[in-house]
C-alpha cells in the first residue's frame, strides 16, 4: 500500500486544532507529531500548509436504494458522491427492494458493497411486524451489523411496525442499537383528511401541517417510553421538532447515554418558509417544519442534548418530484455536500470545527461503537480529509454525482472546499481525481 506523509497541517480532532505531521503506513495512521523528519522509502508528500484536516465523516442514515430502485442510485454512485463530499463511511437503512427483512438479504447488499462502494459500509437489519425472529438473529452478528431499524410510521413495503407485541419483544431482546423512523402514522392521516376535507389542491407546504409536530413527539415519546421499559439501546433518528428535545439530555456523556438522537442537514439549515420556492424538492419525512423549530434544534446540537449530525440522502428522480404533491416522492439526495454545509455554518460562526468534527465523526463513533474510526488516533483506519477553506465551491449540475443528477442545494456557493479524501489509507478522491482500483471495507464494531 502507498505511504503518505501529510506535512504541517492544521489536525481537528477531539476537541483541539493542532499544527501537526501525520503519516499513513498499511490503511492506519501509523503515526502523528509536530514535526515528522524521518520519511520512509516510496512515500508521497502532501504538505498542508493552511489547510485542515479532520476524520472522515460517519453517516448514520442514507439510503442508496440498491437493490431494486437503482433507477434512482446505486451503491457504487451514491458511496462516490459521499467520498466527494468528506463522507468516508456510511450506514445505509433496509427498505430498498426487496426489504432487507431476512438475514439473507442484508448480506447481499453487504456483497454489493464489498465489490463497488467506495466508502466504508454498514446496514441496518430491517424490521417489519412478522420478522421478529428473523430480526433477534442479527443478535449473533453484533460486532458486524450497526442496528436494528424501525419505521415508526410509513415506509417502503411491509415496513410500517404499529404491532405493540413486536416492539415489546424487539425492545426487550434486542442486543443491539435499535434506530427508529419516529412519526406516529394515525396522526398523520387525520390531519391529511382534516385537510382534504376542504377540497383544495395541497402542496408542498401542507407536507409540516400533515405529518406535524404532534406525529413526530408521540412516537418519539412512545420510542422513548419503550427503551426505558426495557433498558434498550435506543437511537432515534432525524430529530425535527422543538417539543421532541425535552425527551432528550446533556446531563451525562454520550458513552453513558442509552438513549440518543440525530439530526439531520436538511433540517438545520431549511424551514417551512423554503417550500414557497423549492416546493416538492425539500418534501422530506419527517417534514421540514417552522422556523422555531430549526432554531431550537441548533440550540440542541450545540449544548450536545442531539448527539449527531447526518443526512438522510434519499435520491429520487426529478420525474419523481415534479408531480403532484401527494404522489411526489419524499426524500433529498444530500450526502454530498453535508460537510460543505456545515463548513458553510462554521464561516458563518453558528458552530466551530472542533463541533463539526465532534457531530459528524467522533459521535456517530462512540454512538454505534465502532471499532477504530471516527478520530486521527495512531493505530486508527486513515479515513481522512483534507479541507482548505479558504477555496470556495459552488453546486452545479455538472459536479453533481448523485446519480439523480439534482440537489436542493444547486447554486448554493460553499466558502470551502474538500480537496482530498483517504478511505482505509488510500488517496480515493484528490481534487476532483479518483483512485477506485480499491473499495471501502465492512465497518466492525466493539461491543
Amino acid at each position: 500500500m502507498q505511504k503518505y506523509l501529510i506535512k504541517d497541517i492544521q489536525t481537528v480532532n477531539e476537541g483541539k486544532i493542532i499544527n501537526t505531521d501525520v503519516l499513513i503506513n498499511q490503511g492506519r495512521i501509523e503515526k502523528i507529531a509536530p514535526t515528522i523528519t524521518q520519511t520512509p522509502a516510496d512515500c508521497i508528500e502532501i504538505i498542508g500548509s493552511g489547510k485542515y484536516l479532520l476524520p472522515g465523516c460517519i453517516d448514520d442514515q442514507v439510503h442508496f436504494r440498491e437493490p431494486g430502485l437503482t433507477y434512482k442510485a446505486t451503491i457504487y454512485t451514491e458511496a462516490k458522491a459521499a467520498v466527494a463530499g468528506g463522507v468516508t463511511s456510511f450506514m445505509e437503512m433496509p427498505n430498498t427492494i426487496p426489504n432487507a427483512l431476512t438475514q439473507s438479504l442484508l448480506e447481499d447488499k453487504y456483497k454489493i458493497a464489498e465489490h463497488t462502494s467506495l466508502a466504508n459500509y454498514s446496514f441496518y437489519m430491517g424490521v417489519s411486524n412478522d420478522n421478529i425472529e428473523e430480526v433477534l438473529k442479527t443478535n449473533k452478528k453484533k460486532n458486524e451489523v450497526c442496528g436494528i431499524k424501525i419505521f415508526m410510521g410509513s415506509s417502503t413495503g411491509n415496513m410500517l411496525v404499529d404491532n405493540a407485541n413486536t416492539l415489546e419483544k424487539i425492545f426487550k431482546e434486542s442486543e443491539l442499537l435499535i434506530a427508529t423512523h419516529c412519526e406516529d402514522e394515525k396522526i398523520i392521516q387525520q390531519n391529511l383528511e382534516k385537510i382534504k376535507v376542504t377540497g383544495r389542491e395541497l402542496t408542498a407546504a401542507d407536507h409540516p401541517i400533515i405529518r406535524n409536530e404532534e406525529a413526530c413527539f408521540a412516537s418519539s415519546s412512545y420510542a422513548v417510553a419503550l427503551a426505558k421499559k426495557f433498558n434498550t439501546r435506543l437511537h432515534i433518528l432525524h430529530i425535527t421538532t422543538e417539543k421532541e428535545l425535552h425527551l432528550f439530555t446533556n446531563a451525562v456523556s454520550l458513552k453513558d447515554k442509552r438513549i440518543t438522537s440525530e439530526v439531520c442537514v436538511h433540517h438545520l439549515h431549511f424551514t417551512s418558509d423554503d417550500y414557497a420556492i423549492l416546493g416538492n424538492r425539500i418534501k422530506c419525512n419527517p417534514a421540514i417544519k417552522a422556523p422555531k423549530n430549526k432554531i431550537a434544534l441548533w440550540e440542541a446540537l450545540l449544548d450536545d442534548r442531539l448527539d449527531v449530525i447526518a443526512t438522510d440522502h434519499a435520491p429520487h428522480t426529478m420525474a419523481e418530484k415534479e408531480v403532484s404533491y401527494e404522489k411526489a416522492h419524499a426524500g433529498l439526495p444530500l450526502v454530498q455536500h453535508s460537510l460543505s454545509l456545515m463548513l458553510h455554518y462554521y464561516k458563518e460562526g453558528k458552530i466551530s470545527l472542533e463541533k463539526i468534527v465532534e457531530k459528524m465523526s467522533h459521535a456517530v463513533a462512540d454512538c454505534f461503537q465502532i471499532k477504530d474510526r471516527g478520530y486521527i488516533k495512531e493505530g486508527y483506519f486513515a479515513d481522512l480529509v483534507i479541507i482548505d477553506l479558504d477555496k470556495p465551491s459552488i453546486v452545479l449540475p455538472e459536479n453533481i454525482l448523485y446519480k439523480c443528477g439534482w440537489s436542493p442545494l444547486e447554486n448554493f456557493s460553499f466558502p470551502a472546499s474538500i480537496t482530498h479524501t483517504f478511505v482505509n489509507g488510500r488517496l480515493v478522491y484528490n481534487n476532483g481525481q479518483w483512485d477506485e482500483s480499491n473499495k471501502g471495507m465492512r465497518i466492525l464494531f466493539d461491543r
